[in-house]
């Protein structure tokens, strides 16, 4: 199968598709790969180790041109949906949700896309979403203790606080892969940090590995307005498995909270857990409203992309190399988990959490097996 990696245009996005090291496993399986030429610069990534690897150095054009397997990391731009074509499987994030004019493309184009954030595993978890739910979550309080510095707006207050001056109060608003990773972060940055969830299973889980490091509370409407208005700092980090985020904090909320406190939506990609939330770029990360910094980068790992990088190509590639060699109908057939990943084939969606979001029909992926 010829395999294509085309360099990310979103704004800030420097990972890449491809590591040097998957494109010479590609290869020894017998698929050729084109790559971009400059497509992993960004995360350290020379042309030269691409073409020792077995790689073919080609302009955009040429990888959608000729790719049968496009692999991506950021959803496609509107220049890149409208390269896309019948017949071609896109491997990539999507984050369908929220984005309907993504949606309306993929489907005008016929494009077979399988997104990584909605393939599964035999646990109930989310194995090609887990590595960068486990950067953005370590990054959120390292870019919410910059956004709270008074230079940028912030309450100036320091996250472990010094000896006789008290810490900054962390709110983390969900405990799943991002809420944890940014929960013993600001715990080991010195905060005093509450976890919330309305899993109680999950909340006695970080109760009994965590109790040390952070406080874990059920997110109950009460016990989430309270302890948003006394919080520094609220990290967003709720996740619907593809569909979008709930809305958690209103915008009459903000009123209650400390002028100067910062809000960092790690779910913004899905939507966003605040209502005021809205996506923006490293570039341009912060805004205020109503007195309050929100810093809602929609692709926070991006901006450690190396690393980021890495910790994607060994998620990603078993998956990748299943689709290269067996096709991905069979691969898809053979593995329910990877089956799920599916969300557009010929015109159709797939993906029932994403149709309800936008209210258009679905297909269910099964079906579209023999389609």
């Amino acid at each position: 199968m010829k395999i294509g990696c085309p360099k990310e245009i979103k704004p800030q996005e420097f990972r890449v598709g491809l590591t040097p090291a998957a494109v010479q496993e590609a290869v020894s399986h017998g698929h050729e790969v084109l790559v971009e030429a400059g497509a992993g610069v960004g995360a350290g990534f020379a042309d030269d180790a691409y073409a020792a690897a077995g790689a073919k150095l080609v302009c955009v054009e040429e990888v959608f041109a000729q790719a049968e397997l496009v692999v991506k990391v950021k959803e496609p731009q509107a220049a890149e949906r409208a390269r896309l074509r019948e017949g071609q499987i896109l491997f990539t994030y999507l984050h369908l949700a929220p984005d309907p004019d993504q949606t309306r493309d993929l489907l005008a184009s016929g494009v077979t896309a399988i997104a990584y954030e909605t393939v599964t595993d035999c646990a109930g978890g989310l194995p090609l979403l887990a590595p960068m739910s486990e950067v953005a979550g370590r990054l959120a309080p390292q870019v919410g203790a910059w956004t709270l510095q008074k230079a940028n707006g912030g309450r100036g207050v320091l996250m472990g606080g010094v000896p006789g001056v008290a810490p900054a109060k962390v709110v983390v608003i969900g405990g799943g892969v991002v809420g944890t990773h940014a929960a013993r972060v600001a715990a080991g940055m010195g905060a005093d940090v509450t976890v919330l969830d309305r899993s109680l299973p999950r909340l006695r889980q970080l109760d009994e590995g965590f109790a040390r490091d952070f406080k874990a509370i059920y997110a109950s409407e009460a016990n989430t307005a309270e302890l948003v208005a006394a919080a520094d700092m609220v990290i967003g980090a709720v996740l619907v498995p593809g569909a979008a985020a709930p809305k958690l904090v209103s915008r009459s909320q903000l009123g209650s909270m400390k002028p100067g406190a910062a809000i960092v939506d790690v779910a913004i990609d899905q939507g966003g857990c605040f209502e005021t939330s809205r996506p923006t770029t490293h570039q341009d990360p912060i805004y205020e409203v109503d007195g309050i910094m929100h810093y809602c980068v929609a692709n926070m790992p991006g901006a450690v992309a190396r690393t980021s990088t890495l910790a994607l190509g060994n998620a990603t590639l078993p998956f990748m190399l299943a689709i290269a060699d067996k096709g991905w109908r069979k691969a898809c057939g053979d593995d329910p988990h990877l089956l799920a990943g599916l969300n557009t084939h010929a015109g159709r969606l797939t993906y029932a959490a994403v149709g309800a979001a936008l209210g258009l029909d679905v297909t269910p992926a099964k079906e579209a097996l023999s389609i």
